[in-house]
């Protein structure tokens, strides 16, 4: 607590603030932090003068990106600009990433694809302060008031805990933060010190965000060793079936539907997804460890944006001399 008053002092600004603190709600979300964390009210009260509502908030997040077709959406993360990114940061942080394999059991490419979908390898962390997009999302966005406010009170404890200035952190539209976007509660669960400076820090340091999104994607259950996704080829008489029900090999076979390249093992139990592109529909079998995938950012183009930024990588990787 003690470290927190500095911050807010130098945070009062004469000019900038706008209507923020007049949304209703925010009185007294202030009194209920207040008296569930003892934080002060007149300190909580400076922060929010200097808060400012942001419409081009609530915008972006009724408009996001998957709205876009998947061959565009595909298109803005596998390409030229990401996997030779990618390998670069590969290879300055290799031991890292052999470290965070080694230790939660994800493949380096998968990490090195979720930070590169994430923020292009750190560079594009996002360009809201984090105090406006969540307090504007906490009281003015209705259909997921509630999820905001609890992240707008994780972010001022994970503040508090960290020592951060609350208005010189920058974030997504979303209130997402630092190198692999993780949410305040996701940051205080999640992250973790993997280069053992004492500190845990996902804003600055790639080495931090590697192991803390492995250590995600661990905590949520993925499967060392097992598939992700596979393209799927249909017989003539296949019948697709896209739903929320996983069917063994087995099943799907007798639908008609097996994996375009056979496994030499047995496979998990899969979904069946589709996939629009050029020249009509592509069918996946996706397993359990892309329904985890999913668990960091809730969609399928996500997830399978992730995937095949992956493989390219791991391709490039491989064949680099």
């Amino acid at each position: 607590m003690k470290r927190f008053l500095p911050v807010f002092i130098a945070l009062v600004f004469s000019t900038g603030s706008a209507e923020a603190i007049e949304l209703p709600g925010l009185p007294k979300f202030i009194d209920d932090m207040v008296a569930k964390y003892q934080f002060k009210h007149d300190e909580l009260a400076t922060v929010f003068q200097a808060a400012e509502y942001r419409p081009d908030v609530i915008a972006a997040i009724t408009a996001p990106a998957t709205l876009k077709p998947w061959v565009e959406y595909r298109a803005s993360f596998i390409n030229p600009l990401r996997i030779d990114g990618g390998l670069e940061f590969w290879q300055h942080y290799a031991d890292y990433l052999q470290k965070a394999e080694a230790q939660y059991g994800v493949p380096q490419e998968i990490i090195v694809a979720v930070i590169g979908v994430e923020t292009l390898y750190g560079r594009r962390p996002g360009r809201y302060r984090t105090l406006d997009a969540l307090t504007t999302l906490a009281f003015d966005y209705p259909r997921r008031a509630d999820f905001f406010r609890s992240e707008l009170e994780q972010y001022l404890l994970l503040a508090r805990e960290q020592g951060f200035d609350l208005l010189g952190i920058k974030a997504s539209y979303a209130g997402a933060l630092g190198i692999p976007q993780f949410m305040p509660s996701t940051y205080r669960k999640y992250a973790v010190d993997f280069n053992g400076n004492g500190k845990v820090d996902i804003l600055q340091e790639p080495e931090d965000a590697i192991g803390s999104v492995a250590n995600y994607l661990k905590q949520y259950g993925w499967k060392t060793g097992e598939p992700i996704a596979q393209l799927a080829a249909l017989g003539k008489e296949a019948t697709p079936e896209i739903s929320d029900t996983s069917r063994t090999e087995g099943e799907w076979a007798s639908l008609g539907i097996t994996p375009a390249v056979k496994s030499a093992g047995k496979l998990p139990p899969a979904w069946l997804l589709d996939f629009t592109v050029e020249n009509g529909k592509e069918y996946w079998l996706v397993y359990n460890n892309f329904r985890v995938i999913t668990l960091y950012n809730n969609s399928n183009f996500y997830a399978m944006s992730v995937f095949q930024l992956a493989e390219a990588l791991r391709n490039a990787h491989v064949s680099k001399p």
